[in-house]
């Protein structure tokens, strides 16, 4: 449950994250913040689930240190984002183009450092949509770079560039050579962030600045969807509305989960530390299967409904791996998961609970 002195503190805050976790990303980033003094920071998709804990986390930064950066967003709705989110949309220091990141019209002067995160998979239904946004809105987000004198550019790719994950690897590490399959409608994503990845290693190298590229896989903290085709969002808010969570499949499926904190912590020491043209996976190393992640859910959120698992269980079927190896952002960058799965999820469970 969550306490009446932690309520009175949320409510405070309104939608912003909770104050622990920023001094979290803070104290995690530590001396790197030093790279953003007085420099310009140009985002795409800061204003989704990922972008609004980066421009968060670097604002409050830059409250911390002074640094009196400037941030630039892309976003197709700056309005309806400056209404439900004024803390993020301080006009001294945050500005907004508007715009779709494959037609917008680039913001003048030079920019340092960038990061592309637009494409978010969940607002697209059409897969030649969702293939042409990846890789068109990079080739516009790589050009705007060149001609904005980029030193730092980061690709917020994903674990969905490897296919299908192989029944006998524990984990994919970023050397492994699968693709997903070609003749599937569903390969769009993963096709379109394969090209991506192509395009912003290629133009690093055709025109002299730093490019890394962050494979992300699956995560859980505020302002995660709930209602979207994450299983972890859509296990919270039927827990938080007191429903039985529905698994459509055998409940064997093994993912893995990082917190946001820890997510938006790495990727700042990915675009500022990580080695040009090189590639990191970013996630949790604790596999669990997702009918025991219902379970967990339930539990922490204090849910007395059932987890129905709606596929029998077959014996001579493999589970379904989503899993990162993430020993080369350990032993490169020093990166770690510092926060537990259970604590993830009670973390978000009590934003949740005094922010809606």
């Amino acid at each position: 449950m969550v306490s009446s002195t932690q309520i009175s503190a949320f409510a405070i805050l309104g939608k912003k994250l909770p104050q622990d976790d920023l001094v979290h990303v803070f104290n995690s980033v530590d001396i790197l913040w030093e790279n953003f003094r007085r420099e310009r920071i140009f985002i795409t998709g800061g204003t989704g689930f990922l972008g609004k804990w980066l421009l968060e986390s670097l604002l409050y930064a830059n409250q911390r240190l002074d640094l009196e950066c400037q941030i630039t967003v892309l976003s197709r709705n700056p309005m309806g984002f400056a209404e439900n989110y004024p803390h993020l949309s301080d006009p001294e220091i945050v500005s907004f183009v508007t715009g779709d990141v494959r037609n917008y019209d680039y913001p003048e002067g030079q920019y340092k450092f960038i990061i592309h995160a637009a494409t978010d998979v969940a607002t697209h239904t059409m897969p030649i949509d969702l293939f042409f946004s990846c890789v068109d809105g990079t080739k516009r987000v790589l050009d705007f770079a060149h001609q904005a004198g980029c030193s730092n550019f980061l690709l917020v790719s994903s674990g969905a560039v490897y296919g299908c994950q192989p029944s006998d690897l524990a984990a994919i590490p970023e050397n492994f050579m699968g693709a997903p399959d070609l003749l599937s409608t569903k390969s769009a994503y993963g096709e379109g962030k394969r090209c991506a990845e192509w395009l912003t290693n290629t133009y690093g190298m055709e025109h002299n600045f730093n490019v890394s590229v962050a494979r992300c896989f699956a995560f859980v903290g505020p302002h995660l969807p709930l209602d979207k085709h994450f299983a972890i969002g859509n296990f919270i808010h039927n827990a938080l509305s007191d429903s039985s969570i529905f698994i459509q499949g055998d409940g064997t499926a093994i993912r893995s989960y990082l917190y946001a904190a820890d997510l938006v912590t790495w990727l700042w020491t990915i675009l500022l530390s990580g080695r040009s043209g090189e590639t990191y996976n970013v996630g949790g190393d604790n596999p669990i299967s997702i009918s025991d992640l219902a379970r967990l859910v339930n539990f922490i959120a204090g849910s007395q409904k059932d987890v129905k698992v709606m596929t029998p269980f077959d014996p001579s079927k493999r589970p379904d791996c989503y899993v990162p190896d993430i020993h080369k952002a350990r032993t490169e960058l020093g990166l770690k998961c510092l926060i537990p799965l259970d604590d993830a999820i009670r973390r978000t469970i009590q934003w949740l609970k005094v922010t809606n």
